[in-house]
């Protein structure tokens, strides 16, 4: 069978090819791609190319597959796994496999699996590893997003606390505690938000901060006060560039006393710094956002360290049981993770897109394998919709949904450009 798929070659070389795939074995998978959702971590591996943890290093001559955060359907199942998966199941993967103590991971390594690929073969050790996750929601998209949920998840679940006079770790963000989320409003934040409201541990006090009123703006509308209430938990959204002294307007929403729980959503010094200043006894520093320049570093206050037990963790990538949970939130609408979301394209602007990511503003981009099309904004199909009635009923379609992407736009796009 035939696949069309990008696929990285070295630093800064992705190519759109087809090509012929293997002849799938009895202990493979044989499946659809759908959607994929462009991540950071895909512009870092094309950016690095071989010199990538993840990238094999004769990726010039066995070019692989990129794209990471995707969800289709199985179309053929070999005899290995027909008693686990049949035809016309949809999934969801979690790349982080750790196979036998390899990097190894679909969309940095692999030839014949990735997600941005319109066919693909799914190599025996994701489903041995149960890495192969089924998933019934409304809407392909969300099973793209589970994978990045289950990042915000993971980092979540990592947090750790103590208490005096034991040395037992109590894993878990404090439950009516409070929180901080820095530079919290970017695609990942608002995900990070949308979770610490809806989860069943939560804090009492939620304080998220940005740099940018627009994005402010967004998040509140999207992720209200009044819903943060509504669940217990007080939301504030601040801007601390417009705070005379952003230490002290941060620590005044806790008392003076500081946070149990600070998230960087951002590998800048100066928001890591913050968070280290504004963590209370015992708080928890969550560094999220990874860096590009592996020797990041910034300045932590040891005096606290060692008398007021403040610490430090950091998590890439979510496990198994995170994406399961991440799902399962999904599907129950509990969670809605199309605030991500502020890009829609096809299959034809994946390469382009995967290495400007940095360049481009705004949220999380959607790819729908199955067809080509430019990647366009939510926010300009109303503009491209006065000379294209598909942009125009696009448009209808998402200001309908609060001028978010979903089920209802995924299943007209699909149908109308052709790919289902």
């Amino acid at each position: 069978m035939k696949t069309r798929a990008v696929r990285l070659y070295g630093a800064n070389d992705l190519r759109l090819e087809e090509f012929e795939l293997p002849a799938m074995g009895e202990d493979e998978i044989l499946a659809r791609v759908v959607s994929d959702s462009l991540c950071m971590s895909s512009y870092k591996a094309t950016e690095q190319g071989p010199r990538h943890k993840r990238v094999p290093d004769d990726v010039a001559e066995n070019p692989v597959i990129i794209g990471h955060e995707f969800c289709g359907e199985i179309i053929e199942v070999g005899k290995k796994w027909q008693d686990q998966f049949k035809p016309g199941d949809h999934f969801s993967i979690q790349p982080a496999l750790n196979y036998k103590g390899s990097l190894n991971s679909p969309g940095y390594s692999y030839p014949y699996i990735g997600g941005d690929a319109t066919y693909i073969i799914i190599p025996n050790e994701v489903m041995e590893l149960g890495c192969l996750l089924p998933f019934d929601g409304e809407a392909y998209f969300y099973g793209s997003l589970a994978e990045p949920m289950s990042c915000i998840v993971g980092g979540y679940h990592a947090q750790y606390h103590t208490k005096n006079g034991s040395y037992e770790h109590r894993m878990g963000i404090v439950e009516g505690g409070k929180m901080a989320i820095l530079a919290g409003v970017g695609p990942m934040g608002m995900g990070a938000i949308d979770y610490a409201l809806h989860c069943d541990r939560r804090p009492s006090l939620l304080v998220v901060t940005d740099i940018d009123d627009a994005r402010l703006a967004r998040a509140a509308q999207l992720l209200t006060v009044e819903d943060a209430a509504a669940h217990g938990v007080e939301l504030h959204y601040v801007n601390t560039a417009k705070c005379e002294n952003a230490d002290e307007a941060l620590l005044a929403f806790t008392g003076g006393t500081g946070y149990d729980d600070v998230y960087v959503y951002a590998p800048v010094r100066p928001v890591v710094e913050q968070g280290d200043r504004i963590l209370g006894r015992d708080g928890c520093l969550n560094f999220f956002a990874g860096p590009t320049n592996p020797a990041f570093a910034a300045e932590f206050n040891f005096y606290n360290v060692h008398y007021a037990s403040t610490h430090v963790v950091g998590t890439s990538g979510g496990n198994i049981d995170d994406m399961k949970e991440s799902l399962a939130l999904m599907e129950k609408g509990i969670i809605n993770p199309s605030a991500m979301i502020t890009h829609v394209g096809g299959l034809d602007s994946v390469a382009e897109t995967t290495k400007n990511l940095p360049k481009i503003p705004g949220g999380k981009k959607l790819v729908y394998t199955c067809i080509d099309m430019p990647m366009t904004a939510i926010a300009d199909f109303e503009e491209k919709g006065k000379t294209d009635p598909f942009f125009a009923d696009l448009d209808r379609i998402c200001k309908a949904n609060n001028g978010l992407w979903c089920p209802e736009a995924e299943k007209y796009l699909l149908k109308t450009k052709g790919g289902m």
